[in-house]
């Protein structure tokens, strides 16, 4: 799709899958079942669909999806599917590795930064892209760092620290824009640092939502992940950027729904929102 002056791409990682559970939190189960039926352990399916930019000669990946240093174990435990792979996605658009400029994580759980990193042939992790300079807020950076009994499970040090080690981290501190018209902005409440990605061109604007609104599903304002860390500050984050979208015409995309990748949001005569797909994103 092309945004403006810029081109913007869905990229597949695969898929997995997440206890419904642990999804929608609060919500019961014989409500978010109706729009998300749930395997036989109780678990739903989720794409990991990053974004590829490509913007004035530059290209700019937003998450990096799982990676490919997770064993048997972890596959079968969160039914991922690895077809595609992040890299082959990338080289049906005719991109390699070391065509990558910038990588910028929304925020550091295994399934948004796995990619970050791979193993080499002597077993070494090192940055599966080598000449991108790698963009994540410092109070993420600092939170996945120093993980606790409650988060340790989510931030896997193999997926940022290597990147520290050659000094590919370029941390931020609050909104930033980064390239001309690509702009961090800090969507608290999934984490305490957690951001989105603005990308406007020529009075066009698309929001990448990252896991503040990770599918179509959780439109609704009290949909809210059970991981999330602050619930009560998501509530918030996502009513300021839903009433945003909805006034000033944003393109959602979304980073972890299984059907659909990107849609403008709707509000109906209750003041609830839904959304009304884009079908020509190819």
């Amino acid at each position: 799709m092309r945004l403006g002056a810029f081109e913007i791409y869905p990229v597949s990682d695969g898929r997995f899958a997440l206890d419904g559970g642990a999804m929608f939190g609060v919500v019961p189960k014989v409500l978010w079942e109706r729009c998300c039926p749930a395997d036989d352990l109780n678990r739903v399916p989720l794409s990991l669909t990053a974004l590829l930019i490509r913007a004035k000669g530059k290209n700019i990946l937003v998450d990096t999806g799982l990676g490919t240093k997770e064993d048997r174990k972890f596959h079968q435990m969160f039914a991922v599917e690895r077809s595609p792979t992040i890299l082959g996605s990338l080289k049906r658009r005719g991109l390699n590795p070391g065509d990558i400029h910038m990588v910028i994580n929304t925020h550091l759980h295994f399934d948004h930064a796995g990619g970050n990193t791979m193993r080499d042939e002597h077993g070494t992790i090192r940055p599966s892209f080598p000449k991108a300079q790698y963009f994540v807020q410092q109070g993420e950076y600092d939170d996945a760092a120093r993980a606790n009994e409650r988060t340790r499970a989510s931030y896997r040090r193999e997926n940022f620290t290597p990147i520290a080690h050659v000094n590919q981290w370029e941390f931020l501190r609050g909104d930033t824009e980064l390239f001309p018209g690509i702009t961090a902005v800090v969507t608290a409440g999934h984490t305490r640092c957690h951001q989105s990605i603005r990308i406007e061109s020529e009075g066009k604007v698309a929001f990448f939502l990252g896991d503040l609104i990770p599918t179509v599903s959780h439109l609704p304002l009290p949909y809210i992940m059970g991981y999330d860390l602050f619930p009560v500050q998501t509530l918030e984050t996502k009513r300021w950027v839903l009433d945003r979208a909805f006034e000033e015409q944003w393109l959602l995309l979304f980073e972890h729904d299984p059907l659909v990748q990107a849609g403008y949001v709707r509000r109906d005569h209750e003041g609830k929102y839904f959304l009304r797909e884009v079908t020509a994103w190819q």
